[in-house]
């Protein structure tokens, strides 16, 4: 099974595209990892990928694509993967098409903007661990506190309100195109379009995936 899972900032994708891995058995490859994977390998690919990120500039398409490339042809692979992150712009869709790499399905999680809002701007982080809270659906037992250290909980710069409504407004500039060639590729005459679904990702995690699952064929 080969899947492209997307989703908001906010919309649980990072959770739900493990869930969605272990279920089916297959390798979950996102961008960052394997970025940062071929930058500690050193290889010659990574060793590119450290140069224009030391640099402060974006790593274009092209290698983008061929670290992707790279990855999907590891042994692991061969039984299907899990796509989150990958790929962002058609020249990346383009490229899975032109290496003859067939994506089984496409899955959307759609949540509404204002619970998006919600789950984002109400997240606190004790920085020196990582651990997460959420003001309203995981709050620490004492107000503002870690649970485990008792010190200060803060609110991330990319949690504030202004910066969550930015990176909303990219994500969906950059990934509505994607969604629409993906579910126009059978009107396009492509035989091995991917199947499309949106599925709702509201309701807390484990109804979440059960839709997921369902929709894939892969529930409990």
């Amino acid at each position: 099974m080969r899947i492209i899972l997307f989703g908001p900032p906010g919309s649980g994708k990072g959770t739900q595209s493990a869930y969605l891995a272990m279920r089916a058995k297959i390798p979950l490859i996102a961008t960052g990892d394997t970025l940062r994977a071929a930058v500690l390998a050193k290889s010659p690919l990574g060793c590119q990928v450290k140069r224009v990120m030391e640099s402060g500039e974006l790593v274009s398409d092209q290698l983008i694509v061929k670290l992707m490339l790279e990855r999907l042809a590891q042994p692991d692979c061969r039984r299907g993967f899990l796509l989150d992150g990958f790929p962002r712009t058609r020249v990346q869709a383009n490229s899975l098409k032109d290496n003859n790499i067939v994506i089984d399905y496409v899955v959307e999680l759609v949540v509404a903007q204002s619970s998006l809002l919600k789950r984002l701007t109400g997240r606190l982080v004790h920085p020196v661990s990582g651990r997460v809270y959420h003001a309203e659906y995981n709050p620490p037992k004492r107000q503002g506190l870690d649970n485990l250290t008792g010190e200060p909980l803060i609110k991330r710069k990319d949690d504030c309100e202004e910066t969550v409504y930015k990176r909303l407004q990219i994500y969906h500039k950059q990934t509505e195109p994607l969604t629409a060639y993906y579910q126009n590729c059978r009107q396009r005459g492509d035989a091995q379009a991917p199947c499309y679904l949106r599925v709702d990702g509201d309701g807390d995690i484990e109804q979440v995936s059960q839709r997921l699952g369902r929709g894939l064929g892969i529930a409990n």
